[in-house]
């Protein structure tokens, strides 16, 4: 009975090491809101696509009104991150989140007045996406101000990872009960109390990542040229980012449009695709949980390979195999993405300086997602000509050979967290603006 009391005591030891971060206050306000806020926004996407669909719309008119949110965000997220790196990341992020407020309790409240047509709804999400451009880089900024011990970094944003994990899981599920019992704008009216909690935890904190040293007096030209140059004079980043580029165009955008359509042939219909997405959902957490407290030595490489991860899904559409080992894939590809995820956000952090990291991060992020619209808009044409599974086939082929790839560039595979992020070897200074070139 003493060894098993002893064994108890020394889990929850570890669990309240892992947990630790949340016991800094700045943090803890802030995990607070943002997980609110998380799950307004993984709520709303439903919302939006019943208030047009019960408007009259159809499938153009709905693909219109999300590719209205989606634009803005590529558009903006680079003069995010100069205006974060220029005011301090929690000014940007508050006003983000007030403008969003304000967005979404309008929109609540042109829904139940029957006022919001098309070219309304086209306007509110544009704005709604103005908001999260800027917001996203300026989070990125802000997360290493709120940890004071540095080894807690890697639990904060394994914390953060969860939360969206654990929101993509049941903002949708509580969406649909939400709109089929009270209507679509019920869901949008709780995304804005949800954005306004987010605003008031932001209000509440102590600290924040500080305006650039310039003091927002130099150009906006110049302060893009400085984060460019901080951006591509990192190896590790700028091929880490191109990774992740064709990835999106290449895997995952194909994967989430024709999973759909193998899961109508093949799997049994949008129950099966639901069920394959929620296990995805569900390994993300797991992933999350099990990333916490753990601080591998070398974080890019054990990053680059939970990312082989991704491939299985797409294979095992591919290859025409039953539900169950599909959704095997997916959990696999769930767990790998929140590794993934919560160790690259470490990395950027812990080695970009302060003073410039809205504006790589502001860089990665699109030149991360740029290409994802073109992947989505491609992927049904490319298989009506060469099939289904030969481009989910490519798809995962090309995961695999592109993380072996990447784990070959020394930086990638070799860097540890206390390595210092001087200045990039010779081979880097010449093959930067060779990439910079080819993107």
């Amino acid at each position: 009975m003493t060894g098993e009391t002893g064994r108890i005591a020394a889990r929850r030891r570890r669990l309240g090491s892992r947990l630790a971060v949340l016991g800094e206050r700045d943090f803890r306000w802030f995990f607070i809101g943002y997980a609110t806020s998380l799950l307004g926004s993984s709520m709303a996407p439903v919302a939006v696509a019943f208030a047009v669909l019960d408007g009259g719309g159809g499938g153009t008119d709905l693909g219109w009104v999300m590719a209205a949110r989606i634009l803005p965000i590529v558009l903006v997220m680079v003069a995010g991150g100069v205006v974060a790196d220029r005011l301090g990341s929690r000014r940007v992020m508050l006003a983000a989140d007030v403008l969003r407020c304000g967005v979404q309790g309008a929109f609540a409240a042109l829904l139940a007045t029957g006022h919001a047509s098309l070219p309304v709804m086209v306007v509110l999400v544009a704005v709604w996406g103005l908001g999260e451009g800027v917001f996203l880089p300026a989070l990125g900024a802000l997360v290493p101000s709120l940890v004071r011990r540095e080894e807690r970094l890697p639990d904060a944003n394994t914390l953060l990872g969860l939360a969206r994990s654990v929101s993509t899981v049941a903002g949708p599920a509580l969406a649909g009960v939400i709109t089929a019992g009270f209507g679509p704008g019920a869901v949008l009216l709780i995304d804005a109390v949800t954005y306004g909690i987010g605003a008031l935890a932001l209000a509440r904190l102590t600290t924040a990542a500080p305006a650039g040293p310039d003091g927002g007096e130099g150009s906006l030209p110049a302060d893009l040229r400085d984060g460019w140059g901080e951006f591509r004079s990192r190896r590790w980043l700028w091929v880490t980012t191109v990774q992740m580029g064709l990835f999106n165009l290449l895997v995952w955008a194909p994967f989430l449009v024709l999973g759909p359509l193998t899961a109508q042939r093949e799997l049994g219909g949008a129950r099966a695709w639901g069920l394959v997405m929620g296990v995805y959902g569900v390994g993300a957490v797991l992933g999350g949980l099990l990333m916490l407290g753990r601080r591998p030595g070398r974080p890019l490489a054990v990053a680059t390979v939970a990312g082989f991860g991704w491939a299985l899904p797409s294979a095992a559409l591919a290859a025409g195999s039953p539900l169950g080992w599909t959704a095997a894939a997916a959990l696999v590809a769930g767990a790998g993405s929140a590794v993934c995820g919560s160790l690259y956000e470490s990395t950027l952090q812990s080695w970009v300086p302060t003073e410039v990291l809205a504006r790589v991060t502001a860089f990665g992020g699109l030149g991360a997602f740029v290409l994802g619209p073109l992947g989505l808009a491609a992927a049904g044409p490319l298989a009506d000509r060469v099939g289904v599974a030969a481009v989910l086939a490519f798809g995962a082929g090309w995961q695999l050979l592109a993380g072996a790839a990447v784990l070959m560039v020394r930086d990638v595979r070799g860097r540890s967290w206390a390595e210092p992020d001087g200045a990039p070897p010779p081979e880097a200074e010449e093959a930067a603006p060779a990439a910079a070139g080819a993107g």
